[in-house]
């Protein structure tokens, strides 16, 4: 008899946003004549830079003829890539090498996919509210969770225990959902916290090109020792709308090694790379030319604009909801709002609410945890037109 993984009984019946997305497509059949405006998943609405475009258009042209046709690629990512991507970094002062660079279909894979090179007997300190991939991953392999809590008194931003004892520990700055970011006096707590447990920190920067201040870092290894203890992954989906072409890059450094059970010392970019030429076949040769294209001065130029785009909606969201006197987060150096529901509303009330009295969808706090309740997340990729209109109807709805 062929046994399944019973972990996958311990998981929610639906993931979030399938479960959203059938709420919104049950009520759309029951009212088709009402325009629902969309504020839940983190999808963007602009289209690619003309760079990018441009990258591929030529990419694909390639394709077409004998001598510049490519069959598979490393499955690790181009060098052209690689080394956009290092000059990107060295742009706000982090220095990382070529093969330290792992280029995928996105950040959300590489977060599931890292489970893989780990031990299934490590304690994995995750924190609440939470995107789910985080917590979902983990219950499939049958580990250990525990909880931070992130709430108002930390602003959403729970800082290492030292009575607490983790292996891996999940951190997304800025924040998914709520919009929060650490400082880098943060990030030196939890950096030190990991080199005193030998844990390793799993740093989701897929957010980080929404940071306009300085001060704030954009990569966890602007930290020092973080290159002993953390693992980096990121995304150009927001950074220059490739939700729809699937690209990201994972950052092992060569200096983080950790042991097995048994004693013996690894290297997690020896056993990253490993793995990813075990499983995966890598990128398409046409969208890494279209990634490469984003770090371009021209691309930058033209995603910095979209970027600005989307700011501007958040701005939009922030006024409107300060006019109503509620409580928020984010916003800032995020596209996400993280919003108190009113008149003390759970958050799929508050949902329900939203979606049919003002045809408004949003997600629900309680869908990323326990610590989410009573909150909601509104985002920033709408268009302008439908972000003013949602943002007028919630103003005259509430």
């Amino acid at each position: 008899m062929a046994f399944v993984n019973q972990n996958y009984c311990n998981l929610k019946e639906s993931y979030l946003f399938s479960q959203i997305a059938h709420k919104v497509a049950e009520f759309t059949a029951a009212h088709p004549e009402k325009k629902i405006i969309k504020m839940g998943i983190g999808d963007v609405t602009l289209p690619l830079a003309p760079a990018v475009i441009e990258a591929m258009q030529k990419a694909v042209a390639e394709m077409g003829v004998k001598e510049t046709f490519r069959g598979y690629g490393p499955e690790q990512g181009y060098d052209f890539l690689h080394e956009a991507i290092a000059r990107y970094y060295a742009g706000f002062g982090v220095s990382v090498a070529s093969d330290e660079i792992f280029v995928s279909d996105g950040a959300k894979s590489d977060c599931g996919n890292m489970t893989d090179i780990f031990s299934n007997d490590n304690v994995i300190l995750i924190p609440d509210p939470v995107y789910p991939v985080y917590l979902d991953t983990n219950v499939m392999c049958g580990r250990k969770i525990i909880y931070m809590q992130g709430k108002p008194e930390n602003d959403f931003l729970p800082m290492p225990d030292d009575s607490v004892k983790a292996d891996i520990i999940y951190l997304c700055s800025p924040n998914n959902p709520t919009g929060a970011v650490y400082t880098k006096e943060q990030l030196e707590k939890w950096v030190a916290y990991a080199l005193k447990n030998d844990a390793v920190i799993l740093y989701d920067a897929a957010y980080e090109s929404f940071i306009s201040d300085p001060e704030i870092p954009r990569s966890i290894f602007a930290v020092e020792g973080a290159k002993k203890c953390a693992i980096e992954l990121c995304s150009l989906s927001k950074t220059a709308g490739f939700t729809g072409t699937r690209c990201g890059y994972t950052i092992v450094p060569h200096d983080l090694v950790r042991k097995t059970k048994d004693g013996r010392e690894m290297s997690l970019n020896k056993m990253w790379l490993r793995r990813q030429t075990t499983k995966f076949n890598g990128v398409p040769y046409i969208i890494q030319r279209g990634a490469e294209a984003v770090f371009s001065p021209e691309g930058q130029k033209q995603c910095r604009e979209m970027l600005a785009f989307y700011k501007e909606n958040a701005r939009i969201m922030s006024e409107a909801l300060t006019k109503k006197g509620i409580k928020f987060y984010g916003g800032t150096h995020s596209p996400y709002i993280w919003m108190q529901c009113p008149n003390g509303m759970g958050s799929w009330e508050f949902f329900d609410y939203l979606l049919e009295k003002l045809a408004v969808v949003g997600t629900p706090g309680a869908g990323f945890g326990s610590m989410g309740e009573g909150y909601f997340r509104l985002t920033a990729f709408g268009s302008r037109e439908n972000t003013i209109e949602a943002m007028e109807r919630i103003e005259k709805g509430l």
